[in-house]
């Protein structure tokens, strides 16, 4: 008489398998545990300031007025979206980002494509192209105001002189086109951010799918508009996001070329005039609240672009 062998079940099964779980647990927080500190840095460092600033959008909070503080509810969130001035400022905050981003995508492609070529000093020339990207905002923002608009001693005039001698305009470049003035010194520095992300791209194309359709008899230009352009789209999309996300918060080209006059003031110089001049905290802070909303909505996009990118690179 035989007798069968039954499988172990019971108290010691499950504690072997609740001891390899929770050995799992421990391995897994062992891993995370250097990373604490960082998170805890980053949550107090922006979460916090965040609950704060929506705390206070939600407060009728003025300091010239400090015996009227109090719940306000989402009155100044109203307030921020019917105000003239807001919705003002609302408008100039597209056109800025609508025309720095698609001016820079198209310059940064153009770029891209040229240096995308063997040829002598590539290197050099990528290293000069990237400079103006890491060049400090209110810096750069100073040199166009001084150094190319002025109307007396700026670069731009000194050409027209050279060029067309003593009786050559000297036009005042600010005051005849303020918002244009910006966007030309955003688009200057922001292009070799576009131009990097795009360059990137061609790098990454299928070199051996482009040698095959150039030996079948495709054009330059045919091999252009149905292989590299479809294969840039994604990094066209996530240069173009990312780009939106700093320019909607561009304060500091605003604030130093124009000061916010002649129609220039965006959203973010007018959160700084309404907390800093009038002194409303809680409209303010409901204008920054509306910004971070905004921003948010990009960056899902952009981050919905990358984990495309991602994917498309790891199935290769």
């Amino acid at each position: 008489m035989t007798t069968e062998l039954q499988p172990q079940t019971g108290p010691t099964w499950d504690r072997s398998a609740e001891e390899k779980q929770a050995l799992r647990r421990a391995g897994d927080w062992a891993r995370r545990a250097p990373l604490l500190p960082a998170l805890i840095f980053l949550i107090i460092v922006t979460q916090v300031p965040f609950v704060i600033t929506l705390v206070i959008s939600f407060m009728n909070w003025n300091a010239y007025y400090p015996d009227e503080r109090g719940f306000a509810g989402v009155d100044n969130f109203r307030r921020v979206l019917t105000d003239v001035n807001t919705r003002d400022s609302i408008i100039t905050t597209i056109q800025l980002t609508v025309s720095v981003v698609l001016v820079s995508v198209v310059l940064g492609l153009l770029i891209a494509l040229l240096l995308d070529r063997a040829f002598r000093g590539r290197g050099v020339v990528r290293t000069m192209m990237i400079t103006p990207f890491l060049i400090v905002p209110v810096a750069a923002a100073l040199v166009w105001k001084h150094a190319l608009y002025n109307p007396e001693y700026g670069l731009l005039n000194g050409v027209l002189t050279w060029i067309f001698g003593a009786n050559a305009p000297q036009p005042d470049w600010i005051s005849m086109m303020p918002l244009t003035a910006i966007v030309v010194s955003l688009v200057w520095q922001w292009t070799p951010f576009m131009m990097l992300i795009i360059l990137a791209g061609l790098q990454s194309k299928p070199l051996d799918v482009i040698e095959a359709a150039r030996i079948d008899g495709a054009s330059t230009w045919q091999i252009f508009r149905f292989m590299t352009l479809p294969h840039l789209r994604q990094y066209l999309e996530l240069g173009a996001l990312l780009g939106s996300i700093y320019i909607v918060q561009n304060f500091d080209a605003v604030f130093t070329i124009t000061s916010g006059g002649l129609g220039t003031a965006n959203l973010p110089y007018t959160i700084y005039q309404t907390f800093y001049n009038a002194q409303d905290y809680g409209r303010a802070s409901a204008a920054g609240v509306v910004v971070v909303i905004g921003t948010i909505v990009i960056a899902t996009f952009a981050l919905r672009t990358v984990s495309s990118l991602f994917r498309e690179e790891g199935s290769r």
